[in-house]
């Protein structure tokens, strides 16, 4: 399981000209699952993204995490993080999980990150072609693997 985490001042998904979610200040959180990820990947991944310390303190330091200044989270499934680029110039997206394990694996994240978080979480659609927009903060973008 991989993360890309952006630190946004706000961000959106838009499916179909229609906008699925929005979320303020918070977390942005790109997630690509793997055929062999558990939900035990998930529950750690979902413990380091909200307890992650990406966010300013009042001396401009960052030392506070989502939970912390009680952002909010939107999670897009990306299989495409899953991608390989070492032969030829077209990725291979062998190592992406198929979607009898990635949308109950993702749909795990989302809930679980939502228990933590104490709040409902944005989502995407899983397989959809989305529109993802937003204004990274810093920037800040890590990418966590777990």
């Amino acid at each position: 399981m991989k993360v890309v985490v952006q630190r946004v001042k706000h961000a959106s998904v838009t499916i179909g000209g229609t906008e699925k979610s929005r979320i303020g200040a918070g977390m942005l959180v790109l997630l690509g699952i793997s055929p062999d990820d558990t939900q035990a990947n998930a529950d750690w991944l979902v413990k380091k993204c909200v307890n992650l310390r990406i966010f300013d303190d009042d001396e401009g330091i960052m030392n506070h995490s989502l939970l912390d200044v009680g952002g909010e989270m939107l999670v897009v499934s990306q299989f495409i993080l899953m991608a390989s680029t070492k032969k030829g110039n077209r990725p291979s997206y062998v190592h992406a999980a198929g979607h009898d394990i990635a949308i109950p694996l993702y749909e795990y994240f989302v809930s679980e990150a939502a228990k933590a978080l104490g709040k409902p979480v944005g989502t995407g659609e899983f397989g959809a072609n989305m529109q993802v927009e937003l204004v990274n903060d810093g920037p800040v973008t890590i990418i966590i693997e777990g």
